[in-house]
């Protein structure tokens, strides 16, 4: 397999979560941009000069927003300068939501793709179950507009957890 972002080779992709766009969009890549999305590294990201010209617009986004942050590059900046996006793709761009401080119980900033754990038994809602302390919660999103919620997947539901019952693991 391919990452479609940094066109690397790789054996596994992991379904990351594009903010600011359409309700539940999101992209398959590699391990490694997901832990350098926030911090991205210049060398990791030289093949934006290819997959920046996907027609997958989760792609787009997520290329036009690494090479802002890759800014200080040279590269980054001609490859910037390069860049079409239709209106409404380059509108989500730059739509980027605040850092609003999502943390943990313990005052640990959470990113999207974190995982944690549960510090408390919690009753999920319409879901029928209690979600149990001790519980891993894998690859969390950020609630844009609320930093006391994120999401996650729990016995396959995806839910809405109070940071204040979570610590980063």
């Amino acid at each position: 397999m391919t990452c479609p972002l940094c066109a690397a080779a790789t054996d596994a992709l992991i379904d990351t979560p594009v903010e600011g766009g359409p309700f539940g969009a999101s992209v398959q890549i590699c391990e490694e941009c997901v832990t350098q999305l926030s911090a991205p590294n210049p060398n990791h990201f030289r093949g934006l000069a290819t997959t920046m010209w996907s027609e997958v617009p989760e792609v787009q986004v997520l290329a036009a927003r690494t090479l802002t942050k890759l800014s200080d590059e040279g590269w980054a900046r001609d490859l910037t300068d390069q860049l079409y996006l239709d209106d409404e793709t380059r509108a989500w761009a730059e739509n980027v939501a605040p850092d609003l401080g999502h943390k943990d119980s313990n005052g640990v900033p959470l990113t999207a793709g974190d995982t944690i754990v549960l510090i408390k038994d919690l009753p999920v809602k319409g879901g029928g179950f209690t979600a149990k302390r001790g519980t891993a919660v894998h690859r969390i999103s950020l609630v844009a507009d609320n930093a006391g919620h994120i999401e996650g997947r729990v016995e396959g539901q995806r839910i809405v957890i109070l940071t204040e019952f979570v610590k980063k693991r």
